[in-house]
C-alpha cells in the first residue's frame, strides 16, 4: 500500500516509527506492506515514489525541523494539493492539527484526496466536527474510503467498539468523558485541592495539555467527538454549530468540593441522545462506570436490549493516535485487497 503523509508531528513521527518496528509482523498478519511515498509538514516535503527511508525522514526532521531537507528533495516548497495529485498513492493520510473554525488545511486536504480517488485515513477532528455529512457523501460518491478511528479515543476502539461489536442492537445514545486533558485538571482539582490554573500548569508539564489548550478546556475537542459518533454510529446528520457546550474553565475548586460531598465528581461530559447533543461539566456518580479519573477516557452506549455497556482506555498520546491509523490502513488493505 502506498500511502502520502500529510502532517509529520507528534503523530505523524509516532506513525512512521510504528511502520519501521512492526513492518515484518503487519506484513505476515494481515499482508500490509505499507510505502511512504510523500510526507508534508509545515515547512515542505519529500517524495520518493519507489519509497521513503522512514528512519532517515524521522532523522532529518528532529535535525532540521522539516522533511525537506531529506536528500534528494526540491528546495522549492511543493504546495500539498499539487503533492497529494501527484506522489504515486492509494491512501492519503491526514494529521495536521484540528481546526474548529473553517476545518483547514485538513478539510482541503481530504477533499482534495478524495476527490483524485485516494482513499483518506484523518486522525484530524476539525473537517468531520464542520462537515462530515459533505465528506461522507463525497467519499460514497467517489467509491473511497474516509476513515477517522483515530479521531475519537485514539487508541481506544470507540467507534469499532460500537459499529462492529454492536450490530443489531440499537443503539439510542451515548455519554461519557472523551478528552484525557481535561479529565486530567479535574482530577488533580479534586484530589490535590489545585486552582484550575494550577491544575493546568501540572498537565502542561506532564505532557497531558498543549501549548495552547483552548480547544480542550472550551468543550470543543469533546464536541468534535459527540458530532463524529452522532454522524457516524447513529446516523445523524450534525455539525459542531448544533451542539450545547460548555467548558471547565469556570469550575471552581468550591464546586468540585461540593460534588465531592455528595459522593460525585465533577467530570467534563460529552453527551448524545435522540434529542440532545451537549457537552457540559456534570457531577457524575462514583459508581458511574465512566467516572475514571486523571487522563483515561470512557465511554458508556446506552442500548435498547443490553442496557449500557462502558469501554475504558486512553484516548490521546502520538503512539496511540498512530495506532488507530494503522488500524484504519489495515482495514482498508484487508477490504481492498490493495
Amino acid at each position: 500500500m502506498r500511502i502520502v503523509l500529510i502532517g509529520f508531528g507528534t503523530v505523524g513521527q509516532s506513525l512512521a516509527r510504528i511502520l519501521i518496528k512492526d513492518r515484518d509482523w503487519l506484513v505476515k498478519n494481515y499482508g500490509f506492506e505499507p510505502q511512504i511515498t510523500a510526507i508534508a509538514d509545515t515547512r515542505g516535503s519529500c517524495r520518493a515514489d519507489t519509497g521513503l527511508d522512514l528512519d532517515l525522514a524521522l532523522k532529518v526532521k528532529k535535525k532540521t525541523g522539516t522533511v525537506q531537507k531529506y536528500p534528494g528533495s526540491s528546495e522549492k516548497k511543493t504546495p500539498t494539493s499539487q503533492l497529494i495529485s501527484e506522489a504515486e498513492a492509494e491512501v492519503v493520510v491526514e494529521t495536521t492539527p484540528s481546526n474548529f473554525d473553517n476545518g483547514e488545511p485538513g478539510l482541503s486536504n481530504i477533499k482534495q484526496s478524495l476527490s483524485t480517488r485516494r482513499h483518506v485515513v484523518t486522525a484530524n477532528k476539525g473537517p468531520l466536527a464542520l462537515a462530515m455529512p459533505a465528506l461522507l457523501e463525497l467519499a460514497h460518491h467517489t467509491g473511497m474510503q474516509l476513515r477517522f478511528s483515530a479521531t475519537v479515543g485514539g487508541g481506544t476502539p470507540f467507534l469499532s467498539f460500537a459499529t462492529k461489536c454492536l450490530p443489531g442492537e440499537r443503539i439510542l445514545g451515548v455519554h461519557g468523558i472523551l478528552n484525557g486533558t481535561t479529565n486530567y485538571i479535574l482530577t488533580r482539582m479534586d484530589e490535590a485541592s489545585l486552582s484550575f490554573q494550577k491544575a493546568l500548569s501540572q498537565a502542561r508539564e506532564k505532557g497531558y495539555a498543549e501549548k495552547n489548550p483552548t480547544n480542550d478546556l472550551q468543550g470543543l475537542d469533546t464536541a468534535a467527538k459527540i458530532v463524529i459518533i452522532a454522524n457516524w454510529v447513529l446516523k445523524r446528520q450534525i455539525s459542531i454549530n448544533d451542539l450545547e457546550i460548555t467548558g471547565i474553565q469556570d469550575i471552581s475548586r468550591e464546586r468540585i468540593q461540593k460534588a465531592k460531598r455528595a459522593g460525585a465528581k465533577i467530570k467534563l461530559i460529552g453527551r448524545l441522545t435522540d434529542s440532545r447533543a451537549e457537552v457540559q461539566p456534570e457531577e457524575v456518580p462514583l459508581n458511574d462506570p465512566v467516572c475514571v479519573q486523571n487522563s483515561l477516557n470512557a465511554l458508556s452506549f446506552s442500548t435498547q436490549h443490553t442496557g449500557d455497556v462502558t469501554l475504558i482506555g486512553r484516548g490521546a498520546g502520538g503512539d496511540e493516535t498512530a495506532s488507530a491509523i494503522v488500524r484504519d490502513l489495515v482495514d482498508i488493505r484487508s477490504e481492498y485487497s490493495i
